[in-house]
């Protein structure tokens, strides 16, 4: 990585000529300045002396630079300066000279400083990268050159140091830094054989680290020899100067004779050039793009070049891949489903138990779901896998297998109802045999990211037209996503090819954009207007072949890079338009003689500097961009989504319920029944409670207001309705000593309306709530990229709410479930209170689902030993809140 840190120089003029400009600076300013002194003291043939040498001074660096872009194929766009200095020496015009000189000094200074500020994130990349790496040998530890690291070796990273290449965690664990690649400031915890790429930090104590690739084949790697390319030199950035002053300098120069002409006066024409020196057209366009890359870097987003930006902000043709792009691009578990007489969650547990030791794609979404659930894994023996077919091994004392059933093996009913379900849903199989009886089985499939619908949205309102699919998968599952994420159309089953031709079709009706993280996308990305590599998980090939590489697994970053694009050309357009327009009236005052060219030049400087500190807003954050979460909110987005996932268990025995009602309405499936009950009674609901009452007045500044949310609240009040109903059952059944026939239907619609319910709320809140927090926590069923939180109800114990005391400023505060308390609340069923009424505060004071109520801050969780008297719920629609 040394050579291509070497070549960090190569980036723009700027950085090559940066020694030259402050040395113009320092002279064109001293020779003004002795040249003011010296005017005063009566001295003023000196004080013009030192004027024009000053201008002098000026002169060959001014012709340099238009030779310069003239080499580069550009029209000198300098040329008006060069002209101006000229012309002031020709008609004696000294001062004005000298002007002009310190003016071009200042604009290229400006424009070096403006240029290191916006492009030292980019640049940061190329100084971040490591040199050497520390390699185990034995019992020591030697340092080795970067460059000598293999595959394989085993190597130390100490604390604070950047990660050399991209391998595995051998220790315990690995405390991580990774905001220079994925601009996420939290820290992350890695563990034993979990990946690690290079470039991120140790932020924790030293690790061992087993290299997983070579310097050259690594993530880092790759993203320095990406920003090794941007800078503000690129030609379209050239192009929109050059598009501007292609009218502009001939302008300037027929304003500038007809002046001369109409008053025979030589000075006037000099005067017009003075005004006219093009310093907006050579600053705006660089500096603005340039700060938009790097405020681009500033998320994840390296961008190739300025071209690259500018042509992303007029793109109107979104072409996305599906897997790893709309989707996680790794399979998730979806259910778990149990054989009768069997749990899900026992289920689950000795297929994890098993499949812990198989390498097999489908093996590791299984543990991680059983651990993400708090399930005991149990060590397994005799461990053998057949390729094609599955993994066998003995747990606990029973002959264990997971992996496909033979063809011709005989399939019980409910285990038809799964290859069904699998059929319908498009997902894998895993099945699970435990002493050669079908024990249960694990449905898996690839997720939609949860930030993918509104990433979409977004780039619809950014001004996409057309957004496509195209992917090599089947059909019927593209289409289902294309549905549920609104595309306006899919093309499935298409080979690299295909998608290459695809892309040139699209691209002859308006500037595309692609988007791709395989090595199947690889030459589809390099055919686009703008090719885009998920390049967190995506390969190396289509990487190399995009424009822009999305370092962090977001796929809203590359709204958010649109957005950038937009305003940062807008900036530029803006910052060249109006410098010009300046200038132009200031020409116009100079070719009536109301502007002499001293005056006309301190005009100019002024133009000049205001072009280019405007330019520089693109650097800024746009607000409006994404909405904002404060601290806490985005705490409780974190703590909420690691909740989503540990009540998936919970969903399952809803779903478990349902079907045993369905296949034995007997004493199995009512207790099947009240297990569920139980849990949503435990877990579920005090959850939703949490909810309403601590995330949703939380984010409501965010969203506009309690209004916003006034859906997923009615959604809390059905999901309690359900709950209700379903404990009414029971009591039923108990009263009668079981399940009576007229129950069966409705309580059959109950349990899978509540399922379905239950899983489309958390869809919702998912999409619409937590993927408004820029950082999203490792979670099993979304796309993970950090480090997860524990959930608040994991212990054993059970999460209810304890409610507040007035506040110090006499605003009463809402009782939520705990012990009634006598004057503050009315009495709940079994023990729950439900606020009476809370006294009104302007800041919360909504209706909302029909409800009116006040919020002042969130309640605190207290935890219910295991042991506790089971709860029910209290009725969500008479809680004034």
């Amino acid at each position: 990585m040394e050579h291509t840190a070497a070549r960090l120089g190569r980036g723009t003029t700027v950085l090559r000529s940066v020694r030259l400009e402050p040395v113009l600076l320092i002279v064109t300013g001293a020779a003004l300045m002795a040249g003011a002194i010296a005017w005063p003291a009566d001295a003023r043939g000196l004080a013009s002396l030192f004027w024009a040498a000053g201008t002098v001074a000026a002169l060959p660096p001014a012709i340099g630079w238009v030779l310069a872009a003239l080499r580069r194929g550009h029209a000198g766009v300098d040329l008006i300066a060069v002209l101006a200095l000229g012309g002031t020496l020709a008609v004696g015009e000294y001062l004005a000279g000298a002007l002009i000189a310190l003016m071009l000094a200042t604009g290229r200074t400006l424009e070096a400083a403006a240029q290191r500020r916006a492009s030292h994130d980019l640049r940061s990349l190329l100084e971040h990268a490591p040199r050497s790496a520390h390699r185990r040998i034995g019992t020591g530890v030697a340092t080795v050159p970067l460059g000598e690291v293999a595959a394989g070796d085993l190597l130390v990273v100490r604390p604070g140091e950047v990660v050399p290449v991209d391998g595995r965690v051998e220790s315990a664990a690995a405390v991580l830094d990774e905001s220079v690649l994925t601009g996420e400031s939290q820290q992350v915890e890695r563990i034993r054989d979990e990946a690690v790429r290079s470039g991120v930090v140790n932020a924790g104590g030293a690790f061992e680290l087993r290299a997983t690739a070579t310097e050259q084949d690594s993530t880092y790697a790759g993203i320095v020899r990406l920003a090794q390319q941007a800078g503000a030199e690129s030609a379209p950035v050239v192009r929109l100067a050059d598009r501007y002053a292609a009218w502009f300098l001939p302008l300037a120069l027929v304003t500038a004779g007809l002046a001369w002409l109409a008053s025979g006066s030589a000075v006037r024409a000099v005067a017009v050039l003075v005004v006219a020196t093009p310093c907006p057209l050579l600053l705006a366009a660089p500096v603005a793009i340039v700060s938009g890359l790097s405020r681009a870097s500033r998320l994840g987003v390296v961008i190739r070049d300025g071209g690259a930006l500018e042509n992303l902000g007029h793109a109107r043709t979104l072409l996305l891949d599906k897997t790893g792009t709309l989707t996680c691009g790794r399979p998730r578990v979806l259910d778990v489903v149990a054989a009768p007489g069997r749990k899900p969650a026992e289920a689950l547990r000795l297929a994890a138990s098993l499949d812990q030791y198989s390498p097999h794609v489908l093996a590791q979404p299984i543990v991680d779901t059983a651990r993400a659930r708090g399930l005991h894994l149990s060590a397994s023996t005799e461990v053998t896998e057949e390729p094609g077919r599955g993994v066998t091994g003995t747990v606990e004392g029973h002959r264990v297998s997971v992996g496909r059933l033979a063809p011709a093996a005989a399939r019980p009913a409910w285990a038809k109802a799964v290859d069904n379900r699998a059929l319908l849903d498009g997902a894998a199989v895993a099945w699970l045999t435990v002493d050669g009886d079908l024990a249960g089985a694990v449905l898996l499939r690839d997720p939609l990211r949860p930030d993918a619908p509104r990433t979409l949205r977004r780039l619809r309102a950014a001004g996409i037209e057309r957004l496509l699919m195209l992917t090599g998968d089947r059909a019927v599952p593209a289409r289902e996503v294309a549905e549920v994420l609104g595309l306006d159309g899919v093309r499935a089953e298409l080979t690299p090819a295909d998608k290459v031709n695809a892309v040139r079709a699209e691209r002859e009706q308006a500037v595309t954009v692609m988007v791709g993280d395989g090595v199947n996308d690889a030459p589809a990305l390099a055919v686009a207007d703008i090719g885009v590599a998920m390049g967190a998980r995506g390969s190396t090939a289509s990487s190399e072949a995009a424009d822009i590489v999305l370092t962090t697994d977001h796929v809203d970053r590359l709204a958010e890079a649109v957005t950038i694009a937009q305003r940062a050309r807008r900036i530029a357009v803006q910052s060249a338009l109006g410098g010009m327009l300046m200038s132009l009236a200031a020409m116009v005052a100079a070719a009536f003689g109301l502007l002499p060219p001293a005056v006309g030049a301190l005009l100019q400087e002024g133009i000049d500097v205001a072009v280019i500190l405007n330019a520089l807003r693109a650097l800024r954050v746009d607000q409006a961009a994404r909405p904002a979460l404060t601290p806490a909110a985005e705490a409780l987005v974190h703590r909420f989504a690691a909740e989503h996932d540990d009540l998936q268990d919970v969903l399952d025995s809803v779903r478990d319920a349902a079907d045993r009602l369905s296949d034995t309405p007997g004493p199995e499936a009512l207790t099947a029944v009240e297990e569920a009950h139980r849990l949503l009674t435990e877990r579920l609901l005090p959850h939703e409670y949490a909810e309403e009452y601590e995330l949703y007045p939380a984010l409501a500044p965010t969203l506009g207001g309690p209004e916003a949310t006034a859906t997923m609240s009615r959604a809390h009040t059905e999901i309690e309705r359900l709950s209700r109903r379903i404990a009414t059952h029971l009591r039923l059944a108990h009263a009668d000593g079981g399940l009576a026939p007229e129950q069966l239907d409705d309580l059959r619609s109950c349990l899978y309306g509540l399922n379905t319910v239950l899983r489309l709320h958390f869809t919702q809140e998912e999409e619409s709530y937590f993927s408004l927090a820029p950082y999203w926590p490792d979670r099993p069923r979304s796309c993970p990229t950090a480090g997860r939180e524990a959930p608040a109800h994991r212990g054993g114990g059970r999460v209810l709410q304890e409610p507040l005391r007035a506040g110090e400023d006499g605003d009463s505060q809402p009782v939520l479930p705990g012990p009634a308390r006598a004057g503050r609340a009315s009495r709940g069923p079994a023990g729950w209170s439900v606020p009476r009424a809370v006294s009104a505060s302007p800041r919360w004071s909504a209706r909302c689902s029909g409800r009116r109520g006040t919020w002042r801050r969130p309640v605190r969780p207290r935890r219910v030993p295991p042991d506790h008297a089971p709860l029910e719920a209290p009725p969500m629609a008479q809680v004034r809140w």
